[in-house]
């Protein structure tokens, strides 16, 4: 299919309005939408909040009566089923638009070539592809859990040069700068669920939460805080640690048959699951990602100690490494990044492929996924 200059910067700027609600959309997709009418823009939004208008709405809003015969570009396929808003595609139809480009088809199987089929039949030109590539990579959470029925996991460490987290006394603070703790609270605020341990709650006062001054909050005034789901087999948490003076929802996994303390905080809602532990004394990582899926979990952060996040690493459930590398070396005594298997043979080492490296403030932010995935 053939796409003009003009289509290709109209979806551009589709794709700029979604990524607009990267912070605010959770668990729905990030969605852009343009009006077009004589080569000028006469409508445009993004969907910004679950529950709230989508993007087609807003734009249409905008363009009024003037939406009779024009164009629309969106990112993602209007939706065809009444969930807590209408069908978009049916707004689209009502709205008398005579063309309609999609950059990509929704996975929803509720929608997944309904709403293409419901503008094809009212007589609509619909065109699909333009930028694709680009408006997959808007959505990598809600398309995986589309896909595989489990969150995206990012999995983020900060390492030296020299792979050390941290000294051999424990020491890590401050192993990176300011700007990539910045940038930490960014990528977590795109997160559905921040995931860590009560080892890393204890010993780093951690609040696991989104403190970030960059992000605008919404009309509401408030920022969206990601689930914090904390891995606690023991039952160590008593309540009286800094995160639950946060707010937020907490997930407290631990072991069944404990005798746990109750916790009260106010402004908080916390739950408690149990699991049980494997041979080796662990949470079957696989069967705690199926539970979040259940929870409308789309995006999982997981910041943690060297213990799950090796874990993470040798069950290969990671689809996103978020490295942040500090201009120091630690020495060899220092701590490890990771407790990897001896591997024998370099053919054993998985390869992973960069994605994008950056410089951020005095560090560098590296992020990968595993070569072929």
């Amino acid at each position: 299919m053939s796409f003009s200059e003009l289509d290709h910067q109209f979806m551009r700027r589709a794709l700029e309005l979604a990524a607009l609600g990267r912070y605010t959309t959770s668990p729905n997709p990030n969605v852009g939408a343009v009006l077009v009418k004589d080569g000028v823009v006469i409508g445009e939004g993004y969907h910004r909040q679950a529950g709230g208008p989508h993007a087609e709405v807003f734009a249409l809003r905008q363009a009024g009566e003037l939406a009779k015969g024009a164009t629309c570009y969106v990112t993602l396929e209007p939706c065809s089923h009444y969930g807590r808003t209408p069908p978009c595609a049916l707004a689209l139809i009502a709205s008398g638009v005579h063309r309609v480009v999609v950059a990509m088809l929704d996975p929803n199987p509720l929608v997944a070539g309904l709403g293409v089929k419901l503008l094809q039949e009212a007589g609509i030109n619909v065109e699909t592809g333009l930028l694709q590539t680009e408006a997959i990579a808007l959505n990598p959470g809600f398309l995986h859990k589309m896909q595989y029925q489990r969150p995206f996991v990012r999995l983020k460490l900060a390492s030296s040069i020299d792979g050390g987290i941290a000294l051999s006394n424990g020491q890590s603070k401050w192993l990176t700068g300011t700007a990539a703790r910045e940038d930490v609270q960014l990528l977590r605020a795109q997160s559905c669920a921040i995931l860590s341990t009560a080892q890393t709650v204890l010993a780093d006062d951690a609040l696991l939460n989104v403190r970030s001054t960059a992000i605008t909050p919404l009309e509401s005034g408030q920022i969206r805080q990601p689930l914090r789901v904390i891995l606690d087999s023991r039952g160590r948490l008593t309540g009286s640690e800094p995160i639950f003076a946060t707010g937020g929802d907490i997930l407290i996994i631990h072991q069944a048959g404990l005798q746990l303390p109750e916790i009260n905080s106010s402004g908080l809602k916390i739950e408690r699951v149990a699991l049980p532990l494997n041979n080796k004394q662990r949470f079957d990582l696989e069967a705690i990602l199926k539970l979040l899926a259940s929870k409308a979990i789309n995006l999982l952060w997981v910041e943690a100690g060297s213990q799950l996040s090796s874990q993470f690493w040798n069950d290969g459930l990671i689809d996103e490494l978020v490295l942040y590398q500090a201009p120091m070396f630690l020495g060899q005594n220092a701590q490890p990044m990771l407790q990897l298997p001896v591997f024998s043979d370099m053919s054993e080492a998985p390869r992973w492929q960069w994605q994008d490296v950056c410089k951020i403030g005095d560090d560098l932010r590296l992020i990968a996924r595993l070569k072929g995935h």
